[in-house]
This record gives structure tokens, C-alpha cells and sequence, in this order.
């Protein structure tokens, strides 16, 4: 099953992001060498500044989802506002259904 990450930073935390990136990236490859991570990017603001994540994993349910939402490294920096775990169903454009 899928689940989305909607993911809201707090405001003014931009060099948080920056400082715990790295961190961000490494655990999305993690997730994505075990199968578990879909997609993933940033929204943007006003100014093309990054102020929130949307990722998509797949979890067995909304629990294991929230587990990997909790383990990232921007929401154990305290980076996000809020976070959003959805479940999510990929209809158009899903490469595993071409």
C-alpha cells in the first residue's frame, strides 16, 4: 500500500533544511535501495525556496508509514510544522502499471 508524506516546514527553518539535507538524502536512498520509497522532492515557495517534502513509500499500513515518516532526519531536527501520512493510490502515470 501506498502512503504520502505531506510535509510542511516550520517557518524560517530554511538552513535547518540545508544543514540536515545530507542526512534527508542518504536516509531516502536507504528507503529506496530496500524497495520502500517511490518518490520524493520538496514544495517550493513563492521565491523557489524549499519550505516542505511530499514522499511516497510503500508500508504494509498507515503505522509502518508512520514509522519511516518519523526516522527521517528532518522530522527528528524538528524541521517540519506538520506532517501529513495519507494513504495514496498512484492511477496515472505509475510505471509499475505500464
Amino acid at each position: 500500500m501506498l502512503f504520502a508524506f505531506i510535509c510542511k516546514d516550520k517557518p524560517g527553518h530554511l538552513q535547518l533544511r540545508l544543514d540536515t539535507r545530507p542526512e534527508h538524502v542518504a536516509f531516502l536512498n536507504g528507503l529506496n535501495d530496500a524497495g520502500t520509497l517511490k518518490f520524493a522532492g520538496p514544495f517550493l515557495d513563492d521565491d523557489g525556496k524549499p519550505c516542505g517534502s511530499l514522499v511516497v513509500v510503500e508500508a504494509t499500513d498507515k503505522a509502518a508509514a508512520t514509522e519511516i515518516s518519523g526516522n527521517d532526519p528532518f522530522a527528528k531536527a524538528g524541521l517540519f510544522e506538520s506532517v501529513e501520512v495519507q494513504p495514496w493510490n498512484w492511477v496515472f502515470n505509475n510505471p509499475a502499471s505500464a
